[in-house]
C-alpha cells in the first residue's frame, strides 16, 4: 500500500501538519513552536472593535463608582478579557456605544468583526465572543 497521509510527508512537497498543544494559541511545527500571547490577541480584538460601526470606544471591564470612561487607544486591551481553554478561545469585550445606535446591531457587528479577525489572522478556534455594553455616549 503506497498511501501517505497528506500534510505530513515533506517528500511530496506538502506542508507538515500543525500539532496542537494544550492551548489554542500555540502551534507546534517541525521547525519550532508559535505562541500568541493573550495580550497580542487582545490588541488584535481591539483593532477589530475600533473598526465596528457604532462603537465609541472600549471601556474597562471593572467599572468603578458606576462611571464609564472610554479607554485611551494604548489602554484598549484593558477592555478585553481573553480566556484560553484547551480547545478554543473566549473573548469578553467591554464597549461604549454611540447614542442613537441600535445596541443589538452594534453588538452583533462587533461579534462578527472580531470572529472574522481572529479566524483570519490567527486561525484560532473561537468558542464565544461576549459583548458587554458598559455605556452609551452622545459624543
Amino acid at each position: 500500500d503506497h498511501r501517505h497521509d497528506p500534510g505530513t510527508d515533506e517528500r511530496f512537497g506538502e506542508r507538515p501538519r500543525q500539532q496542537r498543544t494544550g492551548q489554542p494559541n500555540t502551534r507546534v511545527l517541525p521547525e519550532g513552536s508559535i505562541e500568541v500571547s493573550p495580550r497580542a490577541i487582545a490588541s488584535l480584538v481591539a483593532h477589530a472593535v475600533s473598526r465596528s460601526y457604532g462603537v465609541v470606544g472600549m471601556a474597562p471591564a471593572n467599572l468603578r463608582d458606576s462611571v464609564v470612561q472610554v479607554l485611551r487607544k494604548e489602554d484598549q486591551f484593558r477592555g478585553i478579557d481573553v480566556h484560553l481553554s484547551r480547545d478554543a478561545i473566549t473573548v469578553d469585550i467591554y464597549i461604549v456605544v454611540a447614542y442613537g445606535t441600535r445596541i443589538s446591531e452594534v453588538a452583533q457587528q462587533v461579534i462578527a468583526t472580531v470572529d472574522y479577525a481572529l479566524k483570519q489572522s490567527l486561525g484560532l478556534p473561537v468558542a464565544a465572543i461576549n459583548v458587554h455594553v458598559q455605556g452609551v455616549s452622545a459624543e
